[in-house]
């Protein structure tokens, strides 16, 4: 279920920059540093023309327009459509499976329908799951380490959801909502929806991700710890499932480049060492030539 106030720093993010979908350093290997949210040297900066190839050869495009990246021109291919139409639909369906089981677990003991909507809770709770799990594997992000470690998050937090399922009586939300320590096993994968909903929030400088990067944590601590009331955490809860909503359907209005990020990072990071030494170094003497 996805995704985890103020704009904060957010606003001071250039309004149409190359797209981030990181803020660190490729691999620490680039001595130039790609995108907007990597620091800048400028011996390394992008060679003015964008049909220069500098050693990196982009695949046949679909689509006429090439970008130019730090390491060299790139365009969009029908694989890196398809790649950002999966992360965009698993980031959609979680938050389908976060608002029907908001919905199913906030219906009342008293109703005939409790029984009902309790059923559809681990269900829920499974798609959901299983959708941000995939969101996560097509999601670009220049360093590979943090991807990682937001897809180890999200494995341990479904680890302990299921082990609670295949343990406990009750639906896991409801029994999560009954025993409070049990954030503990759940909480990783919140802990993936807040690095998600961060990584969002700082490349495009959106409220959405940016609210959802402080609600989410603030939602799991104060039920942990007891500090919220039910009635504030009842209107947490509904908030963070408007604000899932709202960061899902606009992932739609964005341009496929801006998921895709700089596309001639990626290629960077598939060559060689060997070849990476000798594409930096072309790209230090054209940015000497250029000066």
């Amino acid at each position: 279920m996805p995704l985890s106030g103020a704009h904060f720093a957010l606003s001071a993010i250039p309004a149409n920059p190359i797209p981030c979908p990181v803020t660190f350093t490729p691999l620490g290997l680039a001595r130039g540093l790609p995108a907007h949210c990597l620091p800048r040297r400028g011996a390394l900066r992008p060679p003015p023309r964008a049909g220069a190839g500098y050693g990196v050869s982009p695949r046949a495009a679909t689509k006429d327009e090439v970008y130019q990246g730090v390491y060299g021109p790139w365009s969009i291919e029908p694989r890196d459509e398809a790649e950002v139409a999966v992360y965009r639909a698993g980031l959609s369906v979680a938050a389908l499976c976060l608002a029907l089981g908001t919905a199913a677990a906030l219906v009342p003991e008293a109703w005939d329908a409790h029984l009902a909507a309790a059923g559809l809770l681990n269900p829920l709770c499974l798609a959901g799951g299983a959708a941000m799990g995939v969101s996560l594997i097509f999601i670009h992000i220049y360093a590979t380490p943090l991807k990682r470690f937001l897809q180890a998050l999200w494995g341990a937090g479904v680890a302990g959801s299921v082990y609670l399922m295949l343990t406990q009586p009750e639906p896991l939300p409801i029994y999560v909502a009954h025993n409070p320590g049990a954030v503990w096993l759940v909480g990783p994968f919140f802990a993936a929806v807040t690095g998600l909903a961060f990584k969002e929030g700082l490349c495009y400088g959106t409220l959405d991700a940016a609210l959802l990067f402080f609600l989410t944590p603030a939602f799991l601590l104060g039920h942990l710890s007891g500090a919220a009331s039910e009635g504030v955490e009842r209107g947490l809860a509904v908030a963070m499932v408007l604000l899932c909503g709202v960061f899902a359907a606009r992932k739609y209005s964005q341009p496929v480049k801006d998921d895709i990020g700089d596309k001639s990072v990626f290629d960077f990071q598939k060559l060689p060492p060997q070849e990476q030494e000798a594409l930096l170094r072309k790209l230090e003497a054209a940015g000497r030539d250029a000066e």
